[in-house]
């Protein structure tokens, strides 16, 4: 039955992390200038709630992997942990640019204005991403925890954010997909994380619908 709950509480988790991350993306392209306070408050707000979710679904999954097949606790640890940095990188990301805004007299764009954020939500968290996504992969299906399906989009994620590290070399212009905080190496990947997390997490619980109590590990 721990294994049932576990199994749910960690779907809920990734579906509440997918949810909040798909409703903050639009939110950056409604203005095209410097938006109103409101509008970076309120996604910068939403970001946080969906960061807070992504760490209870990593540590779910942590916890999850090593009820199935202890063997590999280690890979799981090494998700757990880059997931863990980098929602704590995109945190740190988010305090930056909220304080800005706050302490700015007139509306920012902090996307553009706060110079720090470029590296940690651009090249350091696609990487961070895309070790945490390899991890995931392998360690997620190789106990037979989840679907084939859900390893080889691993992969492939992290594939394509291993892609845009390089873009801290190409400006700090939002409008320009490759740049450093570019629509495509932040908006884009941003975007593609959230729906591949919604499926994610719906497979997850979905997953405790095929376990029984006494199939279910007891702890």
């Amino acid at each position: 039955m721990n294994d049932i709950i576990a199994r749910r509480a960690t779907g809920l988790a990734g579906i509440t992390a997918a949810v909040c991350f798909i409703i903050e993306v639009p939110l950056y392209f409604l203005y095209s200038g410097p938006p109103p306070d409101a509008n970076v408050l309120t996604r910068l707000l939403i970001g946080i709630v969906a960061l807070v979710a992504l760490i209870l679904f990593v540590t779910g999954v942590r916890e999850l992997i090593k009820q199935v097949n202890p063997a590999y606790e280690w890979v799981g640890t090494v998700a757990f942990a880059t997931g863990l940095v980098y929602a704590t990188v995109t945190l740190v990301s988010s305090g930056l640019e909220a304080g800005a805004v706050i302490a700015a007299d007139h509306p920012i764009d902090p996307t553009i204005a706060v110079n720090g954020t470029y590296i940690l939500y651009g090249s350091i968290g696609r990487l961070l991403l895309a070790l945490f996504l390899t991890a995931f992969g392998y360690a997620g299906t190789r106990p037979n925890l989840l679907p084939r399906w859900v390893g080889r989009s691993a992969y492939v994620l992290a594939a394509v954010n291993l892609a845009f590290v390089p873009s801290l070399f190409f400006g700090n212009t939002p409008a320009h997909f490759y740049a450093a905080n570019g629509w495509g190496s932040t908006a884009l990947m941003g975007a593609l994380l959230s729906y591949w997390l919604l499926a994610v997490g719906i497979s997850t619980y979905r997953s405790a619908a095929r376990r029984t109590p006494a199939s279910a590990p007891v702890l």
